[in-house]
């Protein structure tokens, strides 16, 4: 009698993040848990050194195969395109940026050779990205450009048990009224449905944000609501999507912690950010939602004046990399697309 084979273990493309701040301690630290090397293949983008100061950093080495070997991750070298610069500590460098984006660049590339199914970078100090000459906003509109892709993208902050969108992101308050249009607010709706299907729940319930005090007092505190939003939120039921809104921002979330609302779709960054935060600062992953390949990187950032130090909480990187295995594993790469 024959036995079914058992399915490939997802791929990972590991990158430490910045140099100077916490994610190399805070890889070295995800890779010292027997389980996590064990879920899935890993692929380092990085070198010896990098991973040896990531260890000291950690206090715990970081075990490593420069051919593959099961259970241990595998080395992608890069220490021949180390930066002359040396990396400065706790500082936003050009070096620090360069390193950063050429290691999630031949990340990307391993992804489009179908080498790796997800990609896990650590955090990103965008100072130092644009020090190193990234003209792009954010990481997710440079892997837009990398790419070549021109579909709607969002970032998407996960929590356990509530998922978010953003209608607009890393762009200035005065932008923002700009970005707020109907197509906009229906494509993010339509992606955060989209993804929390994917992700396992049948029926996903959305809330979503008004922009102005009071879900804009009708129209006196602003049409947003009355001319925009609600005429998206009605498109996105028209769909068969469970939408509900737009409820003002500094309630909505009260009833999404009560369980109201699988999803939240918000208007602008910290409209959704502040709450998420004080929700589970310490536990929230970030996934370049819409790319066709899964993208996923702690909440947080990289937390320079404790970079070093030991301390750093690995409760985001930790379930930043059970969401890629899952998604990496799931048979259904779409779930970012």
């Amino acid at each position: 009698m024959s036995t079914a084979a058992a399915p490939p273990r997802p791929r990972i493309a590991l990158t430490l993040g910045d140099p100077a701040g916490i994610g190399p301690e805070l890889i070295a630290k995800l890779l010292s848990r027997p389980a996590n090397t064990a879920s899935a293949d890993i692929v380092l983008l990085s070198d010896a050194a990098e991973l040896k100061s990531a260890g000291e950093d950690a206090g715990t080495p970081v075990a490593y195969a420069t051919e593959p070997a099961d259970g241990v991750p595998l080395l992608h070298d890069r220490s021949a395109h180390r930066p002359a610069e040396p990396f400065e500590p706790r500082k936003a460098t050009a070096a620090g940026g360069s390193w950063a984006l050429g290691n999630l660049r031949t990340a990307l590339d391993l992804a489009k050779r179908g080498e790796v199914d997800a990609i896990l970078f650590a955090p990103l100090n965008k100072t130092s990205l644009h020090l190193a000459g990234m003209a792009a906003n954010d990481e997710l509109r440079w892997f837009e450009e990398v790419l070549e892709f021109t579909g709607f993208t969002s970032e998407l902050n996960v929590l356990p048990g509530l998922w978010t969108a953003r209608v607009t992101s890393h762009v200035s308050i005065a932008e923002v009224d700009a970005g707020i249009t109907h197509e906009n607010v229906v494509r993010a709706g339509r992606l955060l449905h989209r993804v929390l299907r994917d992700s396992g729940l049948t029926a996903p319930r959305l809330g979503v944000c008004a922009l102005n005090p009071h879900a804009g007092e009708n129209g006196r505190f602003g049409r947003h609501e009355l001319d925009i939003i609600g005429p998206a939120i009605s498109d996105l039921v028209g769909e068969g999507i469970d939408a509900k809104g737009p409820f003002p921002s500094d309630t909505i979330f009260l009833r999404a912690k009560a369980g109201d609302f699988d999803g939240v779709l918000t208007m602008y960054h910290d409209q959704g950010q502040i709450a998420m935060k004080l929700m589970g600062f310490n536990g929230g992953v970030t996934i370049a939602g819409g790319l066709p390949i899964p993208i996923c990187t702690p909440a947080h950032g990289t937390a320079f004046e404790i970079a070093g130090g030991g301390i750093a909480h690995t409760g985001s990187i930790q379930n930043a990399f059970d969401l890629a295995v899952r998604i990496a594993g799931s048979g259904t790469p779409a779930v970012m697309s």
